[in-house]
Order: C-alpha cells, then sequence, then structure tokens
C-alpha cells in the first residue's frame, strides 16, 4: 500500500486566516450569544436606573411624596441597584468573551454603547436630581448641575471610546494588550462611587444631618471623578484575577477585613473603598512621577 503525503491546501489556509481576522466582515460583526446577552442586561439594568430617576423626581413633585407606592428616596435606591447590577453584567461579558475565545468588535462596540447608558447617563442624572440638587440647601447647583452633569457625560463618553480604540486589535497586531492597568478611571468604577455617594447622602437624610457642610464638596468631586475618566493616570485592574489565581496571606486577610467593613457599615463602606480606590491611583501616579524626576 503506497501512502500519499497530502499537500496543505492554500485555500484552507487562506479560509482560516480570514476567518482569524478580526478585521474580517464576518468576524467583526459575529453576535456571540452569551457574551451579549450579558451586555443586554447591563443595557436593560442601565435603562431601568433611568426609568426609576424620572420615577423619585416624579415622587418628588408628588402631593403625598409618593410615586408607584414608592417615595423618591427608594427609586433613587432602585436606580442605585440597577446600576450595580449592570456593572456585573459587564463584567461578566468580557469575561465569558475571553474565557471562550469568542471576543469580537461588535461585542466590543455594543458594549461600550450599554455602558453609556448605564455608567453615564443614570449616574449623570442622580448626580443632577440628587447629589447637585438644590434641596441640598445651596440654590446655585441648580445652575451648575446641569454643567457638571453633562462634563461627566462627556468624559464618560470619550473615556469608552478612547478605551475601544487604544486596545483595537489594529494598534496591537502581532502582541497582546496587558490587562494589568487601565489608563484613565474605568467608566463603572466612577459611576460606582457616584451611586455610593447617593448611598450615603440618602442614609444621612434619614438619620436627620445637616447635608450643607459636605455639600461644598461635592461639585469638585464629580469634576475630579469626571477628568480622571480622561486621565493618563493608571488604575489597577481585575480582569486577571480568576479561580487559579494566588495571593499572599496578608492580602488575603485584607480583602476578607474590607468584606466585613461593608457589610458592617454598608453605605460609608461602600464609599470608602472607591474614593479608596479613586485616591490610590492618584498618589501611585504622583509618586511615579517624583519617582521619575529623581533619576533624571
Amino acid at each position: 500500500m503506497i501512502f500519499r503525503q497530502q499537500t496543505p491546501d492554500p485555500r484552507t489556509d487562506a479560509d482560516l486566516a480570514e476567518r482569524e481576522d478580526p478585521y474580517n466582515a464576518a468576524q467583526a460583526s459575529r453576535i456571540y450569544f452569551l457574551p451579549n446577552l450579558m451586555t443586554s442586561g447591563n443595557l436593560f439594568c442601565g435603562f431601568m436606573a433611568v426609568v426609576n430617576c424620572i420615577h423619585a423626581r416624579l415622587a418628588e413633585t408628588a402631593e403625598d411624596g409618593l410615586y408607584l407606592d414608592a417615595s423618591s428616596g427608594d427609586h433613587y435606591r432602585y436606580a442605585v441597584w440597577f446600576i450595580f447590577g449592570a456593572a456585573a453584567f459587564d463584567a461578566l461579558d468580557g469575561r465569558l468573551a475571553r474565557m471562550g475565545g469568542r471576543e469580537s468588535l461588535f461585542g466590543a462596540e455594543y458594549d461600550s454603547l450599554a455602558d453609556v447608558v448605564s455608567f453615564g447617563m443614570a449616574p449623570t442624572l442622580l448626580m443632577f436630581f440628587l447629589i447637585l440638587s438644590p434641596s441640598q440647601g445651596i440654590p446655585w447647583f441648580r445652575d451648575i448641575g446641569g454643567f457638571v452633569g453633562f462634563i461627566y457625560l462627556l468624559c464618560a463618553a470619550m473615556r469608552l471610546a478612547r478605551f475601544n480604540v487604544i486596545t483595537n486589535p489594529l494598534i496591537h497586531r502581532g502582541k497582546k494588550e496587558s490587562n494589568r492597568e487601565f489608563v484613565g478611571l474605568p467608566v463603572p468604577m466612577a459611576a460606582a462611587t457616584v451611586v455610593s455617594l447617593v448611598l450615603a447622602l440618602l442614609k444621612l437624610a434619614e438619620a436627620d444631618k445637616s447635608l450643607n457642610k459636605f455639600a461644598l464638596a461635592l461639585p469638585f468631586l464629580m469634576l475630579l471623578i469626571a477628568v480622571l475618566m480622561m486621565s493618563t493616570v493608571r488604575y489597577p485592574s481585575g480582569k486577571n484575577v480568576d479561580l487559579q489565581t494566588k495571593t499572599r496571606f496578608r492580602t488575603f486577610v485584607g480583602v476578607l477585613m474590607l468584606i466585613g467593613l461593608v457589610l458592617v457599615f454598608r453605605e460609608v463602606a461602600l464609599l470608602g473603598v472607591f474614593l479608596g480606590y479613586i485616591f490610590f491611583g492618584l498618589f501611585r501616579h504622583w509618586r511615579r512621577a517624583r519617582a521619575a524626576r529623581i533619576r533624571h
């Protein structure tokens, strides 16, 4: 029996190369079910957060202070939890895509469009209606609230567009983009800081504590969050954390203590965690810049 050596079919090789090319029209627009289902969940949660912000405003203007049998504070809390739900879906869609090797340009663009709603528009409405509201006791908040809110939304949209550009496969031909750090404050973390501040303000309002002494810092904090999204300050990423990730005992205990603090103190601890993340990136950026100046 004579065995003939099979020669590679150039047509097969060309077909494989075409399918692996992210700029092939079929590959770029491919819709993978599970990752894009998670992105749709993200978009739905963002939409419901926007709806609840509107309901909260309607409750504030109602004679009995209720709309759909819920107070404005209840609707604001619903909006907050929907934004946290959007963040959970946002974390799942990318992880599922990377685990299954099912990343596509369509998925990246769809994810960014959903993020504009969930982490751009919804937090902006929370900021405009509650954080920078004239109800804080400072009427000029009405004049600057719209401006600060738009700056936040503008920076969030531009941050997402920049992220899509710098992670585009065309920019990194032949090498894999590092997932260890984000350039600029991630939009979901910016939104999480805004909504955790909303929870803290609602908690203070329930305790009948005056918000006036803290309110003057709020516009500056919102502008800082907006500017950091478009900055070059690097923030740690958790994309490489999985079931096989190893850690030191000290770090493990610290994470457990942090979870315990969040469970006990809830709103205040959540705000502390996200503000700590923001200022950790700023402090590390300053320290790196200082070390670079000393070396030169």
